[in-house]
């Protein structure tokens, strides 16, 4: 860093985003993007607002907050559009987390919370997760503080069941819950309907995954007008156009293509389970991942071996250095085709190793 940078910045460790490499041609199993193009009618929208990129994008998202409301069954003011799932997430631990107010999450999850929390000057705990990667669903009861769940969870892919997202937002009547459910269309019930019932919920969720628009940056909020309006008010303070006008159109394209949608999540769901069982066979450990990718480990090969094998065959996987996580290895779910080549490398490799 320069010596122009900011002291209070000093201890921040920013997130690390999966390998992007170009030195050659990989299959991409590592970023838990969708092996299937936006549908054509996001693509032909996006198009047409290229005739248009001299103006300036609608802040207000007016005519995607309008196709999303109808989509999910909400109020127009019950919805906010941002830059990624991250931005709202960030704007979360901005508007509803301070030193009084710190935030809590498991120890084991989307990497990108204890980073916001160190961006925002928010204190946080992190909550071990239970031996078998679930999440400990007591001890975010009555907590105090801001509580932020992915669910299903990352990198385990493990989900918890409505009825313990419930309670732990019963329990928590004067703290905000937020449920980040980025991958809740690969077989995990969404708690958007739950805000009507509780006024400290806000549920997140991305275009990247299921709808196949990693690139274009599109995620939200949905939470009861006044959460929304505090979002909001940060969302206004940063940057108030933050979604551009491609993305928009695209936005609104896939959710009318809803069809194109449910049957790639069903592609993606059949691959998985595929996936899981082809996994067993080569005497892999696999969690009963919901999510659009498993995690996996292998009693045989050690998990940094793996992926760097991997890597020397074309085929990137994720794998994270942490302590309880090294032994496993974090494979998006590909096209068919995709994880047969996986399931070859993998034999070649316990050959090699023998």
């Amino acid at each position: 860093m320069s010596r122009f940078f900011s002291g209070k910045y000093k201890s921040l460790v920013p997130y690390t985003p999966g390998e992007q490499p170009k030195e050659m041609q990989y299959i991409k199993l590592n970023t838990n993007e969708s092996p299937f193009p936006p549908s054509k009618k996001a693509q032909e929208y996006a198009q047409k607002e290229t005739e248009h990129l001299e103006l300036y994008s609608d802040p207000e998202c007016r005519d995607l907050v309008k196709t999303a409301a109808e989509y999910f069954g909400i109020n127009t003011d019950e919805i906010i559009f941002t830059n990624g799932s991250d931005e709202v997430l960030n704007f979360a631990f901005a508007a509803f987390c301070d030193a009084q107010n710190g935030a809590i999450f498991p120890d084991i999850t989307y990497g990108f919370y204890p980073v916001f929390a160190e961006l925002n000057f928010v204190p946080y705990e992190e909550i071990p997760l239970n031996d078998d990667f679930t999440v400990d669903v007591n001890s975010f009861c009555n907590v105090n503080k801001t509580v932020f769940i992915a669910n299903p969870n990352a990198p385990t892919g493990l989900a918890l069941s409505l009825d313990d997202i419930e309670k732990i937002i019963k329990s928590n009547p004067d703290n905000i819950v937020v449920i980040d459910e980025a991958y809740v269309d690969f077989g995990t019930e969404s708690a958007v309907n739950l805000i009507h019932k509780y006024d400290n919920l806000l549920v997140t969720g991305t275009f990247s995954k299921s709808r196949s628009m990693a690139g274009a940056r599109l995620g939200f909020g949905i939470a009861n007008e006044d959460i929304i309006r505090d979002l909001n008010t940060v969302k206004y303070s940063t940057n108030p156009y933050n979604v551009n006008r491609m993305t928009m159109a695209a936005g609104v394209g896939a959710l009318l293509d809803n069809e194109y949608f449910e049957n790639n999540c069903k592609e993606i769901i059949k691959i998985r389970e595929y996936t899981k069982s082809e996994l067993k066979k080569l005497e892999f450990t696999v969690t009963d991942s919901k999510a659009n990718f498993v995690f996996a480990k292998s009693d045989r090969i050690d998990g940094k071996t793996l992926y760097l094998k991997l890597k020397e065959k074309g085929i990137l996987v994720r794998h994270f250095d942490k302590e309880k996580l090294s032994r496993y290895n974090r494979i998006t779910i590909g096209t068919k085709e995709q994880m047969d080549a996986l399931f070859s490398a993998v034999k070649e490799i316990k050959e090699e190793l023998k």
